[in-house]
């Protein structure tokens, strides 16, 4: 399989489960919010938070959707490594707030990781194109 395909495979599943969890955040937040790994429901009307947090993860998905559809491959292993930076910092947050270790590391930090690796691969896949020369075309006279 080519890592054309790899990347492909890769970044469209990656859509598919954010905006999968994501949808979940926004249409029952109660029961998904569990398996987020946070010990405690939010209190009071902070469930309205995790709606937010759904709408974050769709919008996140819808951005790196456009780019593979469109074939701006460089641009989506770009977006794929910086997005990354969401689902570690998801990480951070329930590791913080004395959440489930495992859920933190086994679901946060390494779906950050595979993101980032999949951005490296897809960076890898587009360099050729990016580090070409460009060629002149002669002008006729």
């Amino acid at each position: 399989m080519s890592l054309k395909k790899i990347n492909t495979v890769l970044a469209a599943a990656f859509i598919l489960f954010i905006l999968w969890f994501g949808g979940e955040f926004i249409l029952s937040p109660e029961t998904t919010a569990p398996t987020f790994g946070l010990p405690s429901w939010p209190s009071g009307d902070g469930g309205g938070f995790l709606i937010v947090k759904g709408i974050r993860d769709v919008v996140m998905a819808l951005v790196l959707g456009i780019l593979l559809v469109t074939g701006q491959r460089r641009a989506l292993g770009w977006v794929l490594m910086v997005e990354a930076l969401a689902a570690y910092g998801d990480m951070t947050t329930v590791l913080a707030h004395h959440g489930s270790v495992a859920t933190a590391l086994g679901v946060h930090g390494l779906t950050a990781t595979l993101m980032v690796v999949n951005g490296l691969l897809m960076m890898r896949e587009t360099r050729k194109v990016a580090d070409a020369p460009a060629t002149t075309v002669p002008q006729p006279a």
